[in-house]
Formats: structure tokens, sequence, C-alpha cells
């Protein structure tokens, strides 16, 4: 089978006005970049605000493993399912982060047969959105710096600055730094560092804005320090608000794509899953709300990070209503679960996926927490066996959950015809109950406890004293009624990456509690979870090239 790269090169691609036209996008309500890629205004929300919503479904996945789950695979070959059998329908996914796209996770366009193009722009600079993050985060560093140097007015004590500078790549050695070394007129020396730009709240804080006011709001009121006296210091203390505005007034339109088979397709903001809040804009979902009767979006890694925060936190801002959910799996990733070696997932091996179940299990208890109907997509390998697969649907059973296999990768949209039969048989036949997991109003050490017990099955939650002192510093500056965003590995329920499975008898220990006033949540950090992570031995940047016939090597 050729790789992503040649099978993406090698699509036929339909002009992006091509494109908008089939969603009845007017002229002037999209901004082209090239042929294949286009911003759209945000008067499309304005015209279409009548307008009846579509169904949102959203599309999660078990905790990952190398083994691999391929949720964006799934996603974007559902929406072209859904396509072929007749329904208008758009997938509306994150933009990849060059961070991992150079370590080791690589790409996150989709793959095989289901992806979104084209796919070497979207997994490099896009319509560069990153970079207008990446530099309005900058700025609002480089102005506080500079007020410090300036007399520091507002009696910052450099002692409890908590904005660091971003960078969209993975650089363990910018994580902690020492800024103003030199001459007086170098700046003020104090320690620093840098986040991954994914990190940034200003990354949030745009995927969460429902207008151009709603962004200039949360920027103002985005912490970037403490007075000497204790004092909130914002981004609007410091008068950045209207430069960083100016910074994101591009950055703001949802940009439009398509996949492989021409599906429209959302692709807008990109915050992780593990160290954020994992979805795309709350603006690019609403907008494809009103342009298609399907919307199949997705949240990062497993439902127990990505689809809670999705529930959460932006259905909870948005105002939205998700009418399914498709959790997907593999037969090697719960087998990987249930103990087999990565070197021995082609082999059948019952046992060990019996013992893998637990994690699709609780993930399916939890979704059902939430009051939304969800069905089981495996996302089939050609090692999968006749015997693992009736193993699979029969365990499923008991759990009260029904099993569509899924060959999108090989397949594109032909392979999830009857996962999207099924999504429209859902989504017209079966009532969502959606319902946030807690009440914001709730004290932060409630909402964190509700969270570890009910979506990971700890036992309950230990706080460091580090922790309890910035929580009760948070609750003085009224600063706790608002959701929770925890940070934590994604690879299992708890907070050692190492438990795999659904492991029990664990508590979940937070070991620092910040807050994105901005985006309007609280942040939970547990474990050694790294908000700018590092490359492996061997990046996947030592195997890209870029040739001189134009061929791509090693992007995925």
């Amino acid at each position: 089978m050729k790789t992503d790269a040649q099978i993406a090169q090698a699509a036929v691609m339909k002009p992006i006005k091509e494109i908008a036209n089939h969603l009845d996008l007017l002229e002037d309500e999209v901004e082209l970049y090239g042929n294949y890629k286009g911003k759209l205004s945000l008067d499309v929300l304005e015209r279409l605000k009548k307008k009846q919503d579509g169904h949102l479904v959203l599309v999660t996945a078990i905790n990952p493993t190398p083994a691999g789950e391929g949720k964006t695979t799934v996603n974007v070959g559902l929406s072209m399912g859904l396509n072929r059998i007749g329904k208008k329908a758009i997938t509306a996914i994150r933009e990849p982060s060059l961070g991992p796209c150079f370590g080791i996770k690589g790409g996150a366009a989709g793959g095989g047969y289901a992806q979104v193009v084209p796919m070497d722009d979207i997994n490099l600079h896009f319509t560069g959105d990153f970079h207008a993050i990446t530099s309005a985060h900058n700025l609002l560093a480089a102005m506080l710096d500079n007020h410090l140097h300036q007399g520091n007015e507002l009696q910052i004590d450099p002692k409890q600055i908590v904005w660091k500078r971003v960078l969209d790549m993975n650089d363990r050695a910018l994580r902690k730094n020492v800024i103003g070394l030199g001459s007086k007129a170098d700046g003020f020396t104090r320690e620093s560092g840098f986040d991954i730009t994914v990190a940034s709240e200003i990354m949030a804080v745009l995927c969460l804005a429902t207008s151009l006011e709603d962004l200039k709001a949360r920027i103002a009121r985005m912490v970037v320090a403490y007075s000497y006296e204790g004092n909130v210091i914002t981004a609007a203390d410091l008068n950045a608000t209207g430069a960083m505005t100016l910074l994101l007034k591009e950055a703001i339109k949802p940009n439009l794509v398509q996949t492989i088979e021409n599906t429209p397709a959302l692709i807008h903001g990109g915050p992780f899953a593990n160290i954020a809040h994992g979805c795309n804009s709350i603006m690019a979902t609403k907008m494809a709300l009103k342009l298609s009767d399907y919307v199949i979006t997705e949240a990062g890694f497993g439902g127990d990070l990505g689809a809670e925060k999705f529930f959460d936190i932006k259905c909870r801002f948005g105002e939205l209503s998700p009418s399914a959910v498709v959790l997907v799996a593999t037969i090697r990733a719960l087998k990987m679960h249930g103990g087999t070696n990565k070197n021995e997932l082609n082999e059948e091996n019952l046992s060990s996926l019996s013992q893998g179940m637990s994690n699709l299990e609780r993930h399916l208890s939890n979704m059902a927490k939430f009051g939304v109907p969800v069905v089981v997509s495996i996302n089939r390998f050609p090692s999968d066996t006749e015997a693992e697969i009736e193993l699979l649907r029969e365990t499923c059973l008991t759990y009260g959950a029904e099993v569509i296999l899924t060959e999108v990768f090989t397949k594109g949209g032909e392979g999830s015809i009857e996962l999207a039969e099924k999504i429209v048989d859902m989504c017209e036949n079966e009532i969502s109950h959606f319902t946030p997991l807690y009440e914001s109003d709730n004290r932060i050490e409630e909402k964190i406890n509700c969270i570890a017990k009910e979506i990971y099955g700890a036992e309950g939650v230990d706080f460091t004293t580090a922790a309890r002192k910035q929580i009760k510093n948070l609750e003085n500056h009224h600063l706790d009624k608002m959701p929770i965003c925890m940070a934590k590995t994604q690879y299992s329920f708890s907070d050692d990456p190492s438990l795999l499975g659904a492991p029990n008898n664990f508590r979940i220990t937070v070991r620092e509690v910040k807050v994105s006033a901005g985006a309007g949540f609280i942040v939970a950090i547990t474990g050694q979870i790294m908000t700018m992570p590092g490359l492996p031995k061997i990046p996947a940047a030592c195997g890209m090239d870029y040739t001189s016939n134009g061929e791509i090597i090693g992007l995925s």
C-alpha cells in the first residue's frame, strides 16, 4: 500500500471554491489561501444564526497505545461515509502541531484513504494560525518584561510571574531558562521558560471564544502575574489586549479544506488533550452545524481526557448538545491493554484481548454518565482474526454496546458505510440526554475528585502542599468557579502511564493548580506531564525529506 504522503499527493482535489459552493457559502464569505485552502468569515454565523443546527457527533477512543487507534482516521472516514449515503456532512477537527509532527506522534490529518488534504500543508504551516498564536503569546511576554524594565509601575512580583513564552516545537532545553542576562539595558534578569504553543492559554482562548468580542474579553482577563501585594495582573493591565487581538484577526477564522473524497473539512485550533482541553474551536463547530446535517468532530487522546473535556468544557461554553458518540478502538490496542507485547500483536491472543476489554468497558461506562448514545467502532487491521472479532462483539453485547467494524484506512468512505448508517439511525431515533459531569460552582477539590473518581476510577485525589496553597489563592481571588482541565498522561486512566487496562485501587496526585482565566478553566496538573515536550532519541524529522521532483518523504 502507498504511504500516507503518496496517497495524499495523488488525491484529486477540487478547488476550494467548489467545496464552498457545496456548502452554500457566499463568495465574500470565503478568503482563498491558494486553490485548496480557505478561511471562512465570521459573518457566516450571523447570516445563518436562525438556521437549525445539524447533528453533532463526537469521535473519541480508548486510551492510546503504540499500536494505534486511528481516531482521526475514523472521524474523516465517517464523514466521507455519510456523504456516500446522501447526507451532508462535515468533519471538524484540530490543526496539527509541528511538535509531535517532527517528534514521535506524526501528523494529525488522518491516514491511508481517510485523510484531509492538502495533507502536507495542513501538517506543516497551514494558514499560519499557530504562528499568530505564538506571536500574540510572546508579544504579551515581551510587554510584561518591558514593564519590569521600564520601572514596574504595577509592582509585579518577578517571583510570581506565571506567563512564559511559547514555541510550536518539541524542545526540552527551553523548559527552564534565565532571561535578561547581560547589561542593565538587556532587561530584568529572572527565571522563566517555554511551553509548546498548543499549551498556550491563547490557543484555548481562540478555541473557546464565540465571537471576536468574546475573544478580546477573554484575552483581557488572562492572568500573567501577581503583584507584591498579591493582586492579579492581567493582559488588560499591560494594555496588550488590542495588539494581541490584531495579531489574531485572521487566526480566529475557521479553515476550510477537504478530504480525499472531497468532503468538506473545517480544521481550526489545536490544543492538546493531555495538557489542554483537546478540541477544535467552538466557532468552527458552530459554523459546521449551520452548514451541514452531520458534524463529525473529535477530542484528543482517549475518552478520559478529550471526551471529558469536550463535554465539561467545550459543550458547556459553546452551549452544544451532542447527538451521538463513536468510541474507537483496535483489537491490537486492546490486546496491548491486556498485556500483549507490541512485537506479538499480529498473533491471535484471545486471553489478552479479553483482559484488555476492561479499558473499553470503562470508557463505555463513562460515556453513559454524560447521557449521550454511543457505538463502538473497531478500526480493523489485517491481523485481526475472526475469533478475536467475535469475542469482541460478544463481550460488547454484555456491556450493552453495538460494535461496527470500519475499514476506512484502506477503503475510504466505503469502509464506513455501516457506521454511517448506524449514526443516522442513532441521531434520528435515539434521544440524547446530554448533561455535564459536575457543576462549575462546586469547590475546586470537589470537581477534581469527581473527575478522578467518576471518569478515571480512582479512589480519591491527593493534593500536594503547593497545590493546596494555589487552590486557596484562587479562592481568595474568586477564580475558583470554573470547569476543571486535567493535565494527565493519555496512556492510562491513572496518572501512571504504565498502568494499562482499567486499573483499580489507585489515587491521583495533583501537584500544581493554576488558572486560565481567559479560557475560563482551572488546570490541575498530575504526574510528570510536561507543557514543553522533548524529542525522542530518533525524531520523526530524521526520516523526512522533500525531493527535487516534489515528492514528500516521511510525513504522515
